[in-house]
């Protein structure tokens, strides 16, 4: 029972994929805008000839020299800053943000943790202690004593918005508030983890400058920086291989953890940090070893995913065909009431669907009904964060303009069906709703936010009466980790 599947009430059987596409039992083709771990498309040929070719010779554990584990190191750590040098092979996301505590706690010997608001790192132990997305489903007393909780840095929904004169400051405070707090109580901070976008969060893109200065406070009170890149690495924001680099130059993580695109479906993953922390870390005395981590099938298809993101520029797809779907998103929020912000960059978006633009209550079961109105469309959508109403598109890296424009134009006919069946939508609201235009990016293929392509479209400017949404439409909530 604990074991949760997509569609509950109707789930599907998926007996092949390519590409943006997945195949049910029957033949029936569906548009995947959901998997970001078949992060350069299901069933590569590419990435398979590499790992065919590399299963015929070897596979065994890394306790052999092996080129693959060699050259596949020096390839990923030329995408990083000069500092992130030292990478351990692991097999999942959740083995890496664990073996990233470990590393942190090692460096001084402190113990406790930030996190955020809504974050999810993983599924084992050490992990669920530090994801409140999971931990306060178990009651109010589960969190642990080590763990702080910061305000997560959503200036749409969060205690800052887009109003606010500096909102990277304002979060940044409260983590720097945490820390004087826990001092005061005798303990000391061993790292701040975060997404470096936050995916079960709501898709939430922190203001720029925000890890800047956290990193400032953590590490003057001995801590590292964690990014957490497992979900929006390796290009997924198109300008930037990765997503800490939207807040600039001037910001490098101390320790960096990835996982489900990096082998495009291949269990495998990786931590990577400065030679200082891993030296530290082997000062313990405890030899690090993992069996199947950076085996030479593993680093075959990492290089090959390397490969194809470059030889296809899978970054620039990213970008042109993100930027697309966020101008089409946009040009839905101007005419739905369902649709409060629209917030992305590359091919990671979410859009946060409200019962009120102005007060922004979250419409939870419109947000359930649409994904299961679009599978029938056949097309699969998630819907998650802290109120499962936001809509996030993580597609394959391959997804085309075709794609954006046939989901948008499907979920524009379910909107209008939806809010007409409602009522939500009236003359006098559609009317309204023209007369207080908030700033876009029509007519122009790049939106423009906070940072470069970041796209940001708050709905607090015109209110919309609503209704309820009819008990009759509503479908099972459960919360599904995607």
């Amino acid at each position: 029972p604990s074991c949760k599947v997509f569609f509950a009430k109707d789930p599907l059987k998926i007996v092949r994929a390519q590409g943006q596409y997945m195949f049910d039992e029957k033949g029936e083709k569906y548009l995947d805008c959901i998997n970001n771990v078949a992060h350069v498309g299901h069933s590569h040929p590419y990435v398979i000839k590499a790992a065919t070719k590399q299963m015929e010779l070897l596979n065994t554990n890394s306790r052999f020299l092996h080129d693959n584990l060699v050259q596949y190191a020096q390839r990923l750590t030329a995408t990083l800053p000069e500092k992130l040098s030292v990478c351990y092979f692991v097999n999942s996301g959740s083995e890496a943000n664990d073996l990233a505590l470990r590393l942190a706690r090692q460096y001084h010997g402190h113990q406790d943790v930030i996190t955020l608001e809504n974050a999810y790192h993983g599924h084992v132990t050490s992990l669920i202690d530090i994801s409140p997305y999971k931990f306060n489903q178990l009651g109010k007393n589960s969190k642990k004593e080590f763990v702080h909780v910061a305000p997560s840095p959503d200036i749409y929904r969060g205690k800052y918005r887009e109003d606010h004169p500096d909102p990277a400051s304002a979060y940044a405070e409260e983590v720097k508030k945490i820390i004087e707090e826990t001092q005061k109580n005798g303990r000391k901070i061993a790292a701040f983890i975060a997404e470096s976008m936050q995916s079960c969060g709501g898709q939430v893109i922190p203001p720029v400058g925000y890890f800047q200065k956290v990193a400032e406070y953590v590490r003057a009170a001995g801590g590292v920086f964690i990014a957490d890149e497992v979900q929006v690495g390796f290009g997924r924001v198109g300008k930037h291989f990765w997503a800490f680099q939207l807040q600039g130059e001037d910001f490098v993580p101390d320790i960096v953890t990835m996982g489900k695109p990096i082998g495009n479906g291949h269990p495998m993953s990786c931590v990577v940090t400065t030679r200082e922390i891993a030296e530290s870390f082997g000062a313990s005395g405890l030899e690090y070893f993992n069996t199947f981590g950076g085996n030479p099938v593993s680093c075959a298809i990492g290089l090959a995913v390397l490969d194809v993101i470059e030889k296809e520029d899978l970054q620039g797809n990213a970008t042109h065909v993100g930027n697309y779907l966020l101008e089409l998103l946009t040009e839905q929020k101007e005419k739905h009431p369902l649709v409060g912000d629209i917030r992305g960059v590359g091919l990671f978006v979410g859009v946060d669907l409200v019962k009120d633009q102005q007060k922004r209550t979250p419409a939870t079961a419109e947000a359930l009904h649409l994904i299961y109105k679009l599978k029938e469309h056949q097309i699969l959508l998630s819907a998650d964060g802290p109120h499962r109403n936001i809509l996030k598109f993580k597609p394959p890296m391959c997804f085309t303009m075709e794609d954006a424009k046939h989901v948008v134009e499907t979920i524009d006919a379910l909107l209008t069906e939806m809010e007409e069946a409602t009522g939500m939508k009236t003359e006098s609201d559609a009317s309204t709703n023209a007369q207080c235009k908030r700033k876009t990016t029509e007519g122009s293929s790049q939106p423009e936010g906070a940072n470069e392509s970041i796209g940001h479209m708050n709905g607090a400017a015109c209110r919309q009466e609503n209704v309820l949404y009819s008990n009759k439409h509503s479908v099972p909530s459960e919360r599904i980790r995607t």
